[in-house]
């Protein structure tokens, strides 16, 4: 059971998923975020349920699963659904990636938390320790997002535009990557920062 938890975030197409699975390769745990929220809304689900009722049927694939790209467009779109569909499933991916972290082995556990700025920060999740923060310039998102998903221009923008700002995201980090320049560079940031963190694991009270 780890008693330390460190939160890492960052913007969309910032390198989050690179990061993680580093320090996956060093023996740590990592609670994704994502899959708490798509666990959020599964077929069957009562999350799932209440995004039909507050969206209508039509937000369903043939396969009754969540028809997830053609929610993407909407709640990049509209504001007001984008804050909808939060309240249902960020509180549902809270408890599940608590749950998580709080049963994860080893000396700490990375909590992978992509709207962490955007769902309340420290005051939602006050059981972070740590909060580690993947920084790149937005036209390097923009960038990355045309050639990893194949979208316009227009779409990038919008999706870049929904979360966060980098200094929004700034102010609650205790620790940065800057993720903008070779992948090879990941090793050594990750590394240091897996030494930091045994350190200060160590050292923290077990509750």
């Amino acid at each position: 059971m780890s008693d330390f938890i460190v939160g890492l975030t960052g913007g969309v197409a910032s390198g989050k998923s690179e990061i993680t699975r580093r320090f996956a390769a060093l023996g740590i745990a990592v609670a994704d975020a994502d899959l708490a929220a798509r666990d959020a809304v599964a077929a069957g689900s009562t999350g799932l349920a209440e995004v039909v009722a507050a969206f209508g049927p039509d937000v369903l694939a043939d396969d009754g699963e969540l028809d997830r790209a053609s929610m993407r467009r909407r709640v990049f779109a509209d504001p007001d659904a984008r804050t909808r569909l939060e309240a249902i499933v960020h509180p549902r991916v809270r408890a599940a990636l608590q749950l998580a972290c709080a049963a994860a082995p080893g000396p700490y556990v990375i909590a992978a938390i992509p709207l962490l700025a955007e769902g309340g920060g420290r005051d939602a999740y006050p059981w972070l320790d740590r909060i580690l923060v993947i920084d790149v310039p937005q036209a390097v998102q923009h960038a990355r997002l045309l050639a990893r998903d194949g979208i316009d221009h227009d779409l990038a923008d919008r999706m870049i535009g929904a979360q966060a700002t980098r200094r929004q995201r700034l102010a609650i980090a205790d620790d940065v990557i800057v993720n903008d320049g070779a992948i090879e560079a990941l090793g050594a940031h990750v590394a240091a920062l897996d030494r930091r963190y045994r350190s200060l694991a160590a050292q923290a009270p077990a509750t």
